[in-house]
């Protein structure tokens, strides 16, 4: 797909929509420190994305989630990757196709980092779910045994000694289990648009993979090769779960939804293209 080369005709160093982008990037970063700072309000609590079952979870935060970030550095990576590649990849398509496929990269990623994200909580949902539906001493005693996350282990340590000691405290305890898995369900929240810029990243191996990018701006290696090492070292990170607050599997999601979508509109392209004739 492409021809392996950037053609300069007509290229444009900051084409409309990742202009937008940006500007929309660094405005919502900018109001997320100024209303943390003066005690507004925390913009992630209502812009981040929440597990889909957590309180504080809203159908929007699956595209507002994508202009949040945590710090300068995290912004300042994000957008100069999203102008690095994006520029291309939009002088190629066009800004119509580059934004739908921006925001479905993004979306992508979001769902597959949460798709993870039930897989591994969900023995823990389970457990907590076991007591809270049939509160017992019994089933507490279950819970706190079977219990492998390091999160909880010295809360119900705690509330079973003090449940043997004081059974008519079941009530107590049932409501400090609740409030602590509500917590730890809200406790996720996705942000910043490196999923949709991994997708971006991927679209320019695909549309220009013999062009040279060059890593820490020192060694040069083609962009397909980049591509294919970046996927390897997030697929690596995400399966050996090295616990750095990075979203790995978002990363692979935005590649992954990215790849299916170049495909899908490689294929009507193809099928569009074709010829029928009949005797």
């Amino acid at each position: 797909m492409g021809n392996g080369q950037i053609s300069m005709g007509g290229f444009n160093i900051l084409p409309k929509g990742v202009k937008n982008l940006l500007i929309i990037n660094i405005l919502v970063f900018a109001a997320t420190f100024v209303f943390m700072k003066t005690g507004i309000c925390n913009l992630n609590k209502w812009l981040g994305l929440h597990y889909f079952s957590a309180p504080d979870f809203y159908p929007w935060q699956f595209i507002t989630y994508m202009f949040m970030h945590g710090n300068f550095m995290h912004i300042f990576f994000n957008m100069f990757a999203l102008w690095m590649f994006g520029a291309a990849v939009e002088n190629y398509w066009g800004t119509k196709r580059f934004l739908i496929y921006y925001f479905i990269a993004g979306v992508g990623a979001a769902v597959t980092h949460y798709i993870i994200t039930a897989f591994q909580i969900h023995p823990t949902i389970v457990l907590l779910d076991t007591f809270l539906d049939n509160p017992s001493l019994e089933t507490y005693k279950f819970l706190a045994t079977e219990n492998s996350n390091l999160m909880f282990e010295s809360m119900l340590n705690n509330n079973l000694q003090y449940l043997m000691q004081n059974p008519d405290g079941l009530n107590e305890v049932v409501a400090v289990t609740l409030d602590a898995k509500s917590k730890f369900i809200n406790g996720f929240n996705l942000i910043g648009a490196s999923g949709s810029v991994y997708g971006l990243l991927l679209a320019f191996g695909m549309l220009f993979p013999n062009s040279t990018i060059y890593l820490y701006f020192l060694f040069p290696i083609k962009a397909k090769w980049f591509v294919l090492i970046f996927g390897i070292i997030e697929l690596c990170y995400g399966v050996f779960s090295t616990s750095d607050g990075v979203a790995h599997f978002a990363h692979l999601g935005g590649m992954i939804f990215g790849l299916a979508l170049i495909l899908l509109w490689k294929r009507r392209e193809n099928n569009n293209n074709q010829f029928y004739y009949y005797n």
